[in-house]
This record gives C-alpha cells, sequence and structure tokens, in this order.
C-alpha cells in the first residue's frame, strides 16, 4: 500500500508541473541542466579555509584531509598551505611526518608551504631539518619572506648555531628585510644564546625601531652571558630622555636576577620601587624573584617581608624563600618554615627538598638531613634527585663522612653521577684535607672528560695543606703543558648605586691609591688586634712573610677596603664573589668586623658569611 501512495504522489506532482506555463517549465528544466556545486568539487575552497583553521584536534585535521584528497580543492595552493600552516602550530612527531608526505605532493610548493614546514621543524626534535628546508627553499627559486627568516631563526636558536645565525643576518640584509624589528629581535636572541653579545649589540644597534622586547632580549643577553653590571646600566639609559622606553614586568625580572648575581641590593631596592610604582607588584613571578634578589643579596629580613606580604603562597614561594634562609646560614629557620609550609597544606616539591637539604647541609643537621633524604618517596612521593644527592654528599662531606659520602656516590641508582656531584665530594675534601680521597675523585672527573681548572685548583690547595709542595711543582706543570688556565677571582660591591669589580692585585680602579692606602691602614689595625694572615691558604711554597703579602690583595680584601673607603661608619658592607672565599680572606673580614664594628656580608660561590663583632654566621662550619 505505501509504494502505491508513493506512485500516485509522484504522478500528481508530475501533473501539477506539466500544467504551469510553457515558459516557467523550460526555465526550471534549464536550471536542473546547469551543474551545480559539487560535494568534491574546487568550490570548496573558500568555505574550507576558514573550516582548516577552526580545528582544534590532529584528528580533525586528518579527517578534514581526507575530505581535501578526495575534492579538487586538494589542487587550490591556497587550501593545502592553510592546511599545512594550521597543523604547523604545535604538530606531534607523528604528524609531522603525515605533514611531510602531504608538503611532498605537492608539485610546485611557494613561500607559505615551505614556510609552515619550516615552523614544524623548528618546534620539532629535528631542528636542523629547517634548515635544509630553507636551503631548499632558495634553491628552488622561492623568496623567503620575514616569516621564513623568523621560523628558520627559532630553529637556530634552539641549535645554539652562531655560524647559521650569521649566514641568515646576511640574507636578511641582501634581502632588504632589516626595518624588520621583530626579526632582528629574533636574531639578537640567536646571538644572545650563543653567547655573542656583541653581535647583539651590533644588531640592536642596526634596528631603526627598539621596542621593549628588544631592550630586553639585549639585558637577557648581558645577564646570562657574564655582564649583569652592563645589564644594570640599561635600565637607566632606556628610560633616559634619548629613547624614553619603559621596562615592564619582563624587564623587571631580569633585572632583579642581574641585581640578585652581583649582591647590588640598592638597585634591588630601586627596582622593587619600581615595581610597587608601575603595580606589578601582584605578578607572583616578580614575588618570588623579589624574595630571591633579597635573599642573594643577604637582606634576609627583606625576603622575608615580601614573602609575608605574598597573598597566595604557592610551593614556588615557599620554596625561594626556605632556599634564601639556607644559604644565608639560617637552617634552623628554614627547617621551621618547611613545617609551616606543611601546615598550611602545600605539597613540596623537588625545589623545596633540595632548599631544606641544602639548610641541613649549610648548618651541620645531619641527622635531620639525612632522616628527610630517607623520608623523600615514602612521606613526599619524589625520588631524589641528582640535586637532593649532591646535597647529601655534601652533608656528609662538611662532617667528614667522606667514606660513606663516597659510597652513597657509587651506588647511587636510577642515573650516574655527574661531575657535580664529584665535585660536591671533591670540595669536602679540600675542607678536610684529604688528599688521597682527592685524587681518586679527580679520575672520575677525568673519566667523565669534565675535568676543569678549578678542580686541580682544590687538589693543589690539598696538597699545599699536606706541605707536599713536590706534588704541587707537578700538578702546577701538567696544567701548564695542557694549557689549563684557572678562573681568576673577581668580587663586587655596590657603592653610590654603582657596582665595582676588582681582582686580586688590581691596577684599574679610578681610586686604587686611596684602597691600598685604606687596606695598609687596616692591616695595621688588624695587626693591633692580634689578626694574624692563614697562609695556609697560600698555593706558593715561600717564606711566611712572602705569602702573607700574596694574600693580602685578595679581591674580597681590596673590596672590603673599598667599603670601609666609600661608606659612612657603621654602614653594612656587602660584598659577592665568584669563588668560594679562602680562609684568610674569611678571618680578615672576621677580624674588620670586630675592629671597625662594621656587618660585613660576603657571598661566595656556595653561601653567604654574615660577620658581626668578629664572629660568623657560619660558626666556621663551611
Amino acid at each position: 500500500m505505501l509504494l502505491v501512495r508513493i506512485r500516485n504522489l509522484r504522478s500528481l506532482c508530475g501533473r501539477q508541473f506539466s500544467d504551469q506555463p510553457e515558459q516557467q517549465q523550460k526555465q526550471r528544466q534549464k536550471q536542473r541542466r546547469k551543474p551545480r556545486p559539487s560535494a568534491t568539487g574546487a568550490s570548496e575552497g573558500p568555505w574550507m579555509i576558514p573550516l582548516i583553521k577552526s580545528c582544534s584536534s590532529e584528528a580533525q585535521l586528518r579527517q578534514l584531509h581526507a575530505r581535501i584528497l578526495l575534492s579538487a580543492a586538494g589542487r587550490d595552493p591556497a587550501v593545502t598551505a592553510a592546511f599545512l600552516s594550521r597543523a604547523a602550530v604545535k604538530p606531534s612527531e607523528n604528524l609531522l611526518g603525515y605533514l611531510r608526505l602531504v608538503f611532498e605532493g605537492i608539485p610546485r610548493p611557494y613561500t607559505p608551504h615551505f614556510n609552515a614546514m619550516i615552523r614544524s621543524y623548528s618546534q620539532s626534535s629535528s631542528p636542523e631539518e629547517a634548515f635544509s628546508l630553507f636551503r631548499d627553499m632558495r634553491r628552488r627559486g622561492v623568496r623567503a619572506n620575514p616569516a621564513s627568516f623568523s621560523f628558520v631563526l627559532k630553529a637556530c636558536n634552539r641549535l645554539r648555531h652562531l655560524a647559521g645565525g650569521k649566514q641568515l643576518h646576511g640574507a636578511i640584509v641582501r634581502n632588504g628585510h632589516q626595518p624588520d624589528s621583530l626579526l632582528l629581535t629574533s636574531l639578537m636572541d640567536v646571538y644572545a644564546s650563543c653567547g655573542s653579545t656583541l653581535d647583539a649589540e651590533l644588531t640592536f644597534d642596526e634596528m631603526t625601531h627598539r621596542d621593549v622586547v628588544a631592550w630586553n632580549v639585549l639585558i637577557s643577553c648581558y645577564a646570562h652571558n657574564g655582564r649583569s653590571k652592563d645589564a644594570l646600566l640599561l635600565f637607566d639609559l632606556m628610560q633616559g630622555p634619548r629613547y624614553a622606553m619603559e621596562p615592564d614586568e619582563v624587564t623587571c625580572l631580569l633585572l632583579l636576577q642581574a641585581c640578585a648575581h652581583l649582591g647590588a641590593l640598592q638597585l634591588g631596592e630601586r627596582l622593587h620601587g619600581y615595581i610597587e610604582e608601575r603595580g606589578y607588584g601582584g605578578a607572583a613571578r616578580l614575588r618570588h624573584s623579589l624574595v630571591a634578589m633579597y635573599s642573594k643579596c643577604g637582606s634576609v629580613e627583606k625576603a622575608l617581608a615580601v614573602f609575608r606580604e605574598t597573598p597566595e603562597k604557592n610551593v614556588v614561594a615557599w620554596s625561594a624563600i626556605i632556599s634564601g634562609l639556607a644559604m644565608n646560614g639560617r637552617g634552623r629557620d628554614a627547617l621551621e618554615m618547611f613545617s609551616e609550609m606543611q601546615r598550611d597544606g602545600v605539597a613540596a616539591d623537588e625545589q623545596t627538598l633540595t632548599g631544606v637539604l641544602s639548610a641541613c647541609s649549610h648548618c651541620g643537621l645531619v641527622d635531620e638531613g639525612l632522616r628527610l633524604f630517607r623520608s623523600m618517596e615514602e612521606e613526599h612521593g619524589l625520588t631524589p634527585n641528582l640535586h637532593h644527592y649532591g646535597c647529601v654528599v655534601d652533608l656528609m662531606g662538611r662532617a667528614g663522612m667522606l667514606d660513606r659520602a663516597y659510597g652513597l656516590i657509587v651506588k647511587s641508582t636510577g642515573f650516574k653521577p655527574d661531575a657535580t656531584l664529584w665535585r660536591t665530594l671533591l670540595g669536602a675534601c679540600r675542607i678536610h684535607r684529604h688528599a688521597q680521597l682527592g685524587e681518586r675523585v679527580v679520575l672520575h672527573l677525568v673519566e667523565l672528560k669534565a675535568q676543569e681548572a678549578g678542580d686541580l685548583v682544590l687538589l693543589l690547595n690539598m696538597y699545599a695543606d699536606a706541605g707536599d709542595w713536590e706534588k704541587v711543582a707537578e700538578l702546577r706543570r701538567l696544567m701548564k703543558d695542557r694549557g689549563i688556565q684557572t678562573q681568576p677571582g673577581c668580587s663586587t660591591i655596590e657603592s653610590g648605586g654603582k657596582v665595582h669589580e676588582f681582582v686580586a692585585d688590581d691596577g684599574d680602579h679610578p681610586r686604587k691609591e686611596e684602597i691600598y692606602q685604606t687596606l695598609e691602614e687596616i692591616g695595621k689595625q688588624l695587626k693591633m688586634a692580634g689578626y694574624m694572615p692563614t697562609v695556609v691558604a697560600e698555593l706558593h711554597q715561600s717564606g711566611e712573610e712572602e705569602k702573607a703579602v700574596a694574600l693580602s690583595f685578595h679581591s674580597e680584601k681590596l673590596a672590603i677596603s673599598f667599603g670601609v673607603l666609600s661608606t659612612p661608619p657603621g654602614a653594612t658592607i656587602r660584598v659577592a664573589k665568584n669563588l668560594r672565599t679562602c680562609a684568610d680572606c674569611h678571618a680578615f673580614a672576621m677580624a674588620v668586623s670586630a675592629v671597625y664594628n662594621r656587618k660585613i656580608i660576603i657571598r661566595d660561590r656556595s653561601r653567604f658569611h654574615h660577620f658581626r663583632e668578629g664572629r660568623c654566621s657560619c660558626n666556621d662550619y663551611w
């Protein structure tokens, strides 16, 4: 019955159409003969591109590509370029291989096709493929635009490829893209990551328009390549009348790191004021950096004040203050802060426990440190990593448990001991004058091909302490034959808003004559107070008097003398040194703090020493 009704309905419809005027019926027949847009035709291109851009997953992209392949749209360069560009945003390794097949199936790829693939590879585990595609692009005569250079520069940055960066720089100039400030900023970033500050500076000077991002890249370049002092100078320069550029949150973050590196408290306080004035004070990253900056400048109370004023204290904030207390010799306070963190219900992470273990190490809290280390997995769900092992080796080493520390390294599971771990033990061997174990540790460093001049200097110290001058001479000859250069000691001190640098026997400071006169006067005052040079810190075999003279002009002593000369009586003297302070400079600072009634804070490579009234916060446990 249903089929009969359908036939009758069709018959009725046919009669209705046939009753229409003849002209109208012809027009309808003509329309029926006119080709309609095919579901698989080239006309899909214009509306398919927005659909491609709206894809939110790889699965959707693959499904849409199947539709493209079935249609004539697959021959539309705009559609294939849109597909590759959308897929290139953040492709997985599997999708990247798929995209390469799609790309190779395009008869005549043009600039957007190449750009999409170069971008994909620049983010992948094979950034060198971006260079290969860029060269292929140029060989085929396809013109590179600023986006092409931008993507290949990203690959260059990831590979730390300085020569490639310079070649791209030349191509950018030849192609007339120098006015593109974003492109030159990317180029600066390559030079910065490769440690070529001069090339970064020259590129910065070439720019016709410098935005705050360009300034930030140059500041970052200075800060991460040992020129923190120059990074701080840019803060004033960029705000000056010539450039009138306002630093942003990133600028402040980078400059706080530079202040922390140099121990430049005055500049750090000035930055803190700027941050509050501009309304950046609520940014969590900046608050964490302020805590770290004050801690690394030895101003623990100000670090605590910033931490207490932080509205939402996450694990990063807690870790920053715990680490700050630890490095300033306040181990008990660090442990109490850790307990407070647990009471607040904030779960510790790996960085937190590194800070707590470091606090135990610096303050000789052996039992507490070992208990925490053993309970990491059970109580905190964290597997100890190299940093945690390093803290425990340091803890045991400082306490004289050298054989146990050596056994811990040798028996460590889950990872291979690295050079830092062995150097930590080597430092402990130096403290306890265990030259025999020190020799074994150096051999491990040689096996890792990680031996540095500082390692041999520590071994030299051990031989000198033992009075084995024959081995000292032999090791010196070895270092000379291999061309091993030791890192010179450098100390910095801030005065009058400027950072002053000193090296041993420094003769370059504009006030050198006054500084040496002050140092001589300090020496006389300390001698009357009973100070005697710790000549064991001198590595040359000579008489006591000659050794004392050699020790007199270490960089931190010059910095302290400059502090006495350039600051009012009673003012705190803050010094930062790139190496571990020697025993004599430690005794010297302790004596100056008593005789001149000064608080002296020295931050060396491993920790802070707060000297006051002839005592040090380390209690000679360093």
